[in-house]
């Protein structure tokens, strides 16, 4: 059915305001942007494609941000007369309900709209789809953020999709009860064999690969990243808790938006990128030198423009750096103007996608006066397709019709060779599709001609994706002059190593690889190999790149059965100067502590106490890793009741401080002996405190000591240590050991004697008296009799209470909070007339330094990559930086809210997840404990909805000081 169409030569297809508002865009030199589509024929774009018969597909996405009634479409656009502008358009899909990603394939496409993906095909060539099909379900539809989107056709065959973690659900084959099952998320399938995996790193809106098949990411707040490493690898080595597979790319976060009168909804990140997405690595081979080759692009539609960077290898990974300084490839003048997704086309253009709406943010990260007085729906009769090509180049000859799809097999693989990734790619699905043997000698032919690496590599490909390919043809390949082709060998290797012993016997020669992504899968490819052998190469490859720590990763991801032997080499080599050779100590320990039979650990545990005159090399780590690999298990090993005696002598006379604190983190996991634990030691651990003349660490490790059982007997004495004269180590670990006493009384205690703690001893105080809800109760009640000030609670603190299970304690916390939040209105309020203060930026470094470098950094330096960066704020209207810094719960940057993970243990952590696999995650709290934490291992994990950033900074600065502050911000350095 067509819809909307331009028949008239002589007018545009294009409307009146489309036309003009293309004057608001700049574009890097040496290019030129024109408009190929536009409304009436395409509303609220969000993607789009290409197919092999010159059909562009658009997927518009109607109903962002609320409206679910299925008024979201599939349009095919054409070009009827040739001239290179779409002047007709017909509904190819409609009644969808969020349709977020289109990809060609078979002779249909694929469409994401969650929950489901689709198989849509016309078979009756109407135009129109008359086969709708779920070929995926289970997706989640209630954060738009985090929906599936942008299906991309792999190098290898399998089809991505970009969705962030949702933690709840699953994800399966249409029509399957029992089939397979998968967490939300990053996904890769395999529709013909029903193939479906989790990805170990996760993408937002958009993803893309380089010409060797590197996965690239993309997220609001960071704008490039490599997933390095494989779920395969990470789910076949259950006992090894790593949390991070990516890798951040880019070393800047700064944007140079152009826009007149921009309309900000979001309050925060502005001039930084905020909503990245649409990423695409450009393979087209049609621009100006320079842009080329090993570039990406990414959208950034809040500050209406389009980045670009340039990729440099950096070991086993990348390094992206701008390409245009202090201003951006595209970008224009135009609030409304919103690039969201990009596309290579046919010829070679970079086609960018303008979703061209009022609001691009989400409603939940906007301020509710700015809700209540603006259409969120304000531009959806509006959209465009812009262009981009260089200067000199010709129309789109595309848009009269292409004839891929009827070419013969052997003209398929001749396009594997084009210059432009699209040719080559669609070639490589269409060979794939059709399986014809009879193409195998041209493709064989091919791998053998070195005219071409790309044609060698997408050759390869094709034929396993044709399951042709033979071990021959991998051999040759694993000797190609260029490395990319080997590193791809290597994974196909890796796929046929069962079927040919031959293959596996070839790896080896590879180990010295000159190129560091080669020796980087090799090592990654023989954690599947068992045997002496194929141990000696990957501890030779890990040996000489041991300070990469993916180069460590990848060697712990073999299997369990071989880290014994990596282990034993490792301690074999250890060298005392170097942190890498402790870390990959300690993750070892950890996987011997998970997975190791009982004799082992012991033995190592012994060997860790062992005193010896290197006792603080790599017996501590060992240890460490030890009790981290133990806390994993269901059920600990039996032989553990006689290291136990060991392990106290060790905590209480060891000569090592990393020792005996080791030893003393063994304890917490495997328990003292017996019921009744141990009276002498704990006697003896009594008069290490009282001797003065040791060192306070020494002293404070032995009250830690008494806090391993019940330390009731012990309290009169405890108590005694949490005197102001005491050093604040000592009188902390005090308090840490008396709340493990049950009942509410020390919690009574401690409140009663508040005016006589120290602010440090407080904030742990608040804490003991947290750990149940009749000591909450007490806490509440000091509180609101006015015995401990709202301003005593931590900001963390305050989270957990607002936040807490038993509602009657958590109404009563809030109430008390309320009125803080009252009173923060008031403080915004009164801090309004900070703008006719003049900010001196010097003083303002000086405030940032005191009370702001303990959780944000300023482009990189002068603090702690805890919060955002706050180099990324020059941008900022003064009053949003203000009200930003006094309320950081306004809106809370991406990545940085705060959530509590409560372990099988019964522990609950607070902080920022900042890494995550789908075997573990990282998070990070305000006081700079970093805990990896097993997925095993966690009972429940639950968003806060609430920043980490504390609240209160006006009880410590002036309004000078806050004029200062920002103009040390605004400086953005």
């Amino acid at each position: 059915m067509i819809i909307a169409g331009c028949k008239n030569q002589s007018s545009s297809p294009f409307s009146a305001s489309a036309i003009e508002d293309l004057s608001t865009f700049e574009v890097a030199e040496g290019f030129k942007i024109e408009l190929i589509a536009s409304e009436p024929l395409v509303h609220d774009p969000v993607d789009m494609m290409i197919d092999e018969y010159g059909r562009m597909y658009v997927v518009e996405m109607t109903g962002v941000p609320f409206n679910r009634s299925g008024v979201g479409k599939i349009i095919l656009l054409s070009d009827s007369n040739g001239d290179g502008k779409m002047d007709s358009a017909a509904v190819f899909a409609d009644s969808l309900i969020l349709p977020s990603g289109i990809m060609r394939w078979k002779k249909g496409v694929l469409v994401t709209d969650p929950p489901n993906l689709y198989y849509m095909e016309d078979t009756d060539n109407d135009g129109k789809a008359d086969i709708k099909t779920v070929m995926l379900t289970g997706f989640d539809t209630s954060n738009l953020e985090a929906n599936v989107n942008n299906p991309e056709y792999g190098i290898d065959n399998w089809i991505y999709l970009a969705a962030l973690p949702l933690r709840g659900g699953s994800i399966y084959y249409g029509g399957d009860s029992g089939g397979v099952h998968l967490p939300e998320g990053s996904i890769r399938f395999r529709p013909d064999d029903r193939g479906l995996e989790a990805l170990s790193g996760h993408t937002q809106f958009g993803h893309t690969f380089d010409k060797w098949g590197h996965h690239l990411m993309v997220s609001n707040s960071n704008h490039v990243y490599h997933n390095v490493l494989a779920a395969r690898y990470l789910q076949r080595n259950p006992d090894m808790v790593i949390s991070r597979a990516t890798e951040t790319l880019a070393d800047h976060t700064g944007v140079f938006p152009i826009t007149k009168n921009p309309e900000y909804q979001m309050l925060t990140d502005v001039g930084v990128f905020t909503s990245a997405c649409g990423i695409t690595a450009y393979l087209g081979g049609a621009f100006p030198k320079g842009y080329n080759d090993d570039v990406a692009f990414v959208c950034e539609p809040v500050s209406n423009m389009v980045h670009v960077d340039r990729l440099a290898p950096d070991g086993v990974t990348f390094k992206a750096n701008r390409i245009e300084e202090r201003r951006e490839f595209l970008a224009s003048t135009d609030p409304h103007a919103r690039p969201v997704n990009t596309y290579i086309g046919p010829d070679g253009a970079l086609y960018v996608v303008d979703f061209y709406r009022q609001v691009i943010e989400g409603p939940e990260f906007m301020a509710k006066e700015v809700l209540d007085t603006i259409d969120l729906y304000n531009g959806t009769n509006k959209g465009r397709i812009y262009r981009i090509s260089a200067k000199n180049a010709g129309a789109p000859g595309w848009t009269k019709g292409l004839q891929l799809g009827e070419t013969t097999s052997d003209q398929l693989v001749e396009k594997l060779a084009d210059k432009n990734i699209w040719w080559r790619l669609n070639a490589q699905r269409l060979l794939v599709d059709r399986n014809d043997k009879a193409a195998v000698p041209a493709l064989e032919k091919m791998i053998k001609d070195q005219s071409s690496s790309l044609g060698r590599l997408h050759a390869l490909w094709t034929l396993e994706g044709m399951r042709s390919l033979s071990a021959g043809i991998i051999k040759h390949a694993l000797n190609d002059p260029e490395p990319g082709i080997r590193e791809n060998a290597i994974r196909l290797a890796e796929l046929h190593l069962n079927e040919d012993a031959g293959l596996a016997a070839s790896l080896p020669g590879l180990q010295n690889d000159a190129d560091p992504r080669v020796r980087f899968q090799l090592l990654l490819t023989l954690g599947y190999i068992h045997g002496a052998g194929a141990d000696t190469v990957r501890q030779a490859l890990l040996f000489k790149d041991i300070n990469d720590p993916w180069m460590q990763i990848a060697a712990l991801s073999a299997s369990s059965s071989q880290a014994m032997a990596l282990l034993d080499a490792v301690l074999e080599k250890f060298e005392p100067d170097s942190k890498a050779y402790a870390l990959l100590v300690e993750h070892l320990g950890a996987i011997v502590g998970a997975g190791q039979k009982d004799h082992i650990i012991e033995r190592f545990i012994q060997e860790a106490i062992a005193v010896t005159p290197q006792q603080d090399l790599w017996q501590a780590p060992l240890l460490e890793g030890l009790a981290n690999g133990l806390k994993s298990r269901k059920s600990l090993p039996g032989g553990m009741q006689a290291n136990r005696g060991l392990l106290i002598q060790s905590c209480l006379e060891n000569p090592s401080m990393p020792v005996r604190s080791a030893s003393l983190q063994m304890l917490r996991v495997i328990g003292l002996p017996g019921n009744g634990g141990s009276p002498a030691a704990m006697q003896k651990a009594i008069r290490l405190v009282r001797d003065t003349h040791l060192s306070e660490e020494q002293r404070a490790y032995a009250v830690d000591f008494l806090s391993l059982q019940n330390p009731q007997p012990y309290a009169e004495f405890l108590k005694g240590l949490v005197d102001p004269r005491e050093p604040l180590r000592l009188q902390l670990s005090a308090v840490n050991a008396l709340k493990q006493i049950p009942g509410t009384a020390i919690s009574g205690y401690f409140l009663s004697r508040w005016s006589a703690l120290s602010p440090g001893v407080r904030t742990a105080v608040i804490s003991a008296c947290m750990m149940t809800d009749d000591r909450i109760g007490l806490l509440l009640d000091a509180m609101e009799s006015g015995t401990v000030n709202l301003g005593d609670v931590s900001w963390s603190q305050s989270v957990r209470l607002r936040s807490l299970g038993n509602i009657p304690l958590r109404m009563r916390a809030r109430a008390l909070f309320a009125k803080k939040d009252d009173k923060l209105k008031e403080v915004i309020q009164e801090y309004q007339g900070i703008a006719a203060l003049q900010g001196d930026p010097s003083k303002g470094k000086t405030v940032f330094l005191a009370d702001c470098a303990v959780c944000h950094q300023v482009g990189g330096k002068m603090g702690r990559a805890y919060g955002p960066d706050m180099g990324t704020v020059h941008a900022w209207a003064p009053a949003d930086i203000m009200v930003n810094i006094l309320d950081p719960n306004r809106s809370i940057a991406i990545g940085y809210d705060t959530w509590e993970v409560t372990t099988s243990n019964g522990e609950s952590v607070q902080g920022i997840i900042s890494a995550e696999t789908p075997t573990a995650i990282t998070v990070n709290d305000a006081n700079g404990q970093v805990r990896n934490i097993a997925r095993q291992d966690i009972e429940s994990l639950k968003a806060l909805g609430i920043s980490a950033m504390p609240v209160g900074l006006e009880e410590k600065i002036s309004k000078q000081q806050m004029a200062d502050l920002i103009a040390f911000l605004k400086q953005g350095e």
